[in-house]
């Protein structure tokens, strides 16, 4: 898939991708070896800001997972930068969700699903993946969600 084409299944869905986060801390965003793109966990940026808060308390599962699709959002734009085109992935393996949530929400899978139907929504069968969805006490600066992924690429 062209990366024209995932624009135009960008846009059909109201949506563009952001520009590539800078690392918050000591780590790269994208490590590539053995034909896997292991890329960092990502933080939700809407309009520019980061959503925070925790689901179950101030932050309910709809707004939790349009955080997640923001941060598979943030996930291609990485992608795009540490692969020069999003022509040269050839599958979304496994998606880590981690939800900032009370220990009382169980919505954690509802909520991880913005960045899953993302990723099946751009790249068809190839977006189908793997999944892990935990529901965590506190996340780096506040964010709501945080994704993690591992895409298999093209040489």
């Amino acid at each position: 898939m062209t990366d024209a084409e995932i624009d135009a299944k960008l846009a059909e869905l109201g949506l563009s991708l952001p520009a590539a986060a800078a690392p918050v801390a000591a780590y790269v965003p994208v490590v590539v070896a053995g034909g896997l793109a292991h890329v960092s966990g990502q933080l939700p940026f809407i309009d520019g800001a980061l959503v925070t808060g925790r689901l179950g308390e101030d932050v309910s599962p709809e707004q939790g997972k349009a955080a997640a699709q923001a941060c598979g959002l943030m996930i291609l734009a990485q992608l795009k930068a540490a692969l020069g085109s999003l022509d040269k992935v050839e599958r979304i393996v496994k998606l880590g969700a981690f939800v900032n949530s009370t220990g009382d929400f169980t919505g954690q899978p509802g909520v991880a699903n913005g960045a899953s139907e993302l990723m099946a929504a751009v790249f068809g069968e190839a977006g189908k993946h793997a999944r892990s969805a935990v529901g965590v006490p506190v996340l780096p600066l506040g964010a709501a969600v945080e994704v993690d992924a591992i895409v298999a690429v093209r040489s």
